[in-house]
């Protein structure tokens, strides 16, 4: 496999340094939390090997509410990055093909291109409100299409996709004899819509994936989750995992069993800081006269663009808005589009932090954008 770094991670916030960010409008996640928070005592944590799989606790606190499920359609990963990684390598070889909907999480792209397969993108479209087009989705299979890959809560549009466009997804799938990968690392921040359930209970066909990363600020412990009906598949994922690291960290997996418990206390806060973070950005962007949007729907990142007609100094703008104003966002290039996009995360910062830095990102478009000639 020919690995190689991806431009998100290259560019991210603990690469470049948190120290150096004021307003950091480019996190995907909510705020990372103080371990001091968790009111947890790991004095009797039994630092042994854990069960391969995930602890049957953990696992089940993972499925609660989820009555299509059995214990064993849920393998424990060291977090979600791990999960995404061993679908592809274990679906997909050389002589196989991908479709992959796009924008979408880098390693979804860059796995398959390490494997060396054929890959078929499927581009979300600004301008259809970043509609799934199922059509362009069945015309982009062929004989050898072993999976179809996509996010839902959408990263990073924010999108949330209809049951129904998801389950003709599901029907191609079926049809083809192929998979449908769903990262729904987002699930839980569904905060303005009831929870739902995992796409995975749909069809053994589809594997979902899932981790307390976004949703619970806890990218630390490194723990997420897959999730598949299809005995058969999950016995070749779970020999991938033994084989790259036999089961998780017992301390992880005791601290995000601790967090899933006490969903209801952790959560809740959670969805009243992303709406009132929310109310502050659509009031900010309503304002805007170079930017416009997709409303996002759930999660806590949307993708805005410079309005048609505008052009932009990139490497101006970008020094500007980081060696100036101590902010960043995320770039368009993150996600192989035009650096004419920008994400923008509002879970991670606190409303002041976000309201300052969204100025300063509206200053320094003011300084580099101009308008195309001709």
């Amino acid at each position: 496999m020919d690995f190689r770094r991806m431009a998100i991670e290259i560019e991210s916030p603990e690469e470049v340094g948190y120290q150096t960010i004021r307003y950091n409008l480019s996190e995907s996640s909510v705020r990372d939390l103080p371990f001091r928070e968790l009111n947890i005592d790991l004095s009797d944590v039994l630092l042994c090997y854990t069960e391969h799989r995930g602890s049957t606790l953990l696992r089940s606190l993972i499925l609660e509410n989820s009555k299509d499920f059995e214990l064993d359609d849920v393998l424990v990963t060291t977090g979600a990055a791990m999960a995404l990684f061993i679908v592809a390598t274990t679906l997909l070889e050389k002589n196989d093909h991908i479709v992959v909907i796009r924008p979408n999480y880098a390693t979804n792209l860059e796995t398959p291109r390490a494997i060396g397969c054929e890959m078929s993108i499927v581009d979300l479209d600004f301008d259809r409100q970043f509609d799934l087009d199922v059509e362009q989705i069945r015309q982009a299979i062929r004989p050898n299409t072993k999976l179809i890959s996509l996010t839902n809560p959408h990263n990073p549009t924010g999108k949330l996709f209809p049951l129904d466009v998801i389950k003709s997804i599901i029907a191609l799938a079926e049809t083809q004899g192929c998979y449908v990968l769903v990262d729904e690392t987002y699930r839980d921040l569904n905060f303005q819509t009831p929870l739902l359930p995992y796409v995975a209970s749909l069809s053994d066909r589809v594997i979902s994936v899932g981790s307390l990363s976004k949703s619970f600020g806890a990218p630390g412990i490194r723990i997420g989750w897959l999730i598949c009906k299809n005995q058969s598949l999950m016995y070749r994922f779970f020999a991938a995992k033994e084989q790259m690291i036999l089961g998780n960290a017992v301390v992880d997996e005791t601290i995000a069993a601790h967090l899933l418990a006490q969903k209801a206390t952790f959560l809740p806060p959670i969805h009243a800081h992303i709406r009132e973070n929310f109310a502050a950005l659509k009031t900010w962007m309503s304002s805007q006269s170079l930017l416009e949007w997709v409303e996002p729907q759930a999660g806590v990142v949307c993708f805005p663009r410079l309005k048609t007609g505008l052009e932009l100094d990139f490497p101006a703008f970008q020094k500007t808005l980081y060696s100036e104003y101590q902010t960043m966002v995320g770039y368009g290039h993150w996600f192989e589009q035009a650096d004419r996009f920008f994400r923008i995360g509002f879970g991670y910062p606190g409303k002041e932090d976000l309201v300052a830095g969204l100025e300063y990102l509206a200053i320094s478009l003011d300084r580099h954008s101009t308008v195309q000639r001709g």
